[in-house]
């Protein structure tokens, strides 16, 4: 089975490597999407993935930066196969 979630990132995720360590664990869990710093200082994250390496993928990031975040707000969207790989997008 496989999932999509969009999710947001508060707290001190900025300037602290969080976007380039999402993108590491990406690779190592086989998780297409993309991840963006905004504005107003969260981090703002799409990605899609089977279930288990998705799970994998946002537990293994929250607990890497468990001392800077805030907040962790996430949506379940249906899957749409979309993704080819991941990237880290500039606004």
């Amino acid at each position: 089975m496989k999932k999509h979630y969009h999710v947001f990132f508060s707290g001190q995720v900025q300037g602290i490597g969080f976007r380039y360590t999402a993108r590491s664990l990406a690779d190592k869990y086989g998780i297409y999407g993309w991840i963006a710093n905004l504005s107003d200082g969260r981090v703002e994250l799409d990605v899609e993935g089977k279930a288990r390496d998705l799970d994998n993928f946002l537990d293994e990031l929250k607990r890497e930066f468990r001392t800077y975040l805030g907040g962790f707000e996430s949506e379940e969207l249906p899957y749409s196969g979309i993704y080819k790989d991941f990237r880290i997008k500039l606004y």
